[in-house]
């Protein structure tokens, strides 16, 4: 995560604290392992922030995808699902902000 959007979403916290500290508790329990697990529920995370094209939230997804052992097939056919939804609009957010996470991982590297 950006150190500048970090010291926002604390700034954020600090200033609405029952809001955000509610948020974290849905996002704790919607992304634990339940009767999917925590790496299929990253991988929606890539499809719906892909999908609604927020930056910051598909770079750390897609990020946070690949910690949890997802493959890089996997997340571009989840983000193929994203593109499905959003269109080219998607397509090619996809192309530039989720392909340039994918390049920044270890052996991200790929012909095309």
């Amino acid at each position: 995560m950006k150190p500048e959007l970090k010291d926002a979403l604390a700034s954020l916290e600090k200033e609405l604290p029952s809001v955000m500290g509610a948020f974290r508790g849905l996002q704790a329990a919607a992304t634990s392992d339940g009767v999917l697990d925590a790496k299929t529920k990253k991988l929606m995370m890539v499809a719906v922030t892909a999908a609604l094209r927020c930056e910051p939230c598909l770079r750390e997804q897609v990020k946070g995808a690949l910690q949890l052992g997802a493959s890089r097939e996997e997340i571009l056919e989840a983000a193929g699902v994203a593109i499905l939804i959003g269109g080219g609009p998607t397509a090619a957010y996809c192309a530039l902000y989720l392909m340039d996470e994918l390049e920044k991982a270890p052996g991200g590297q790929h012909e095309v």
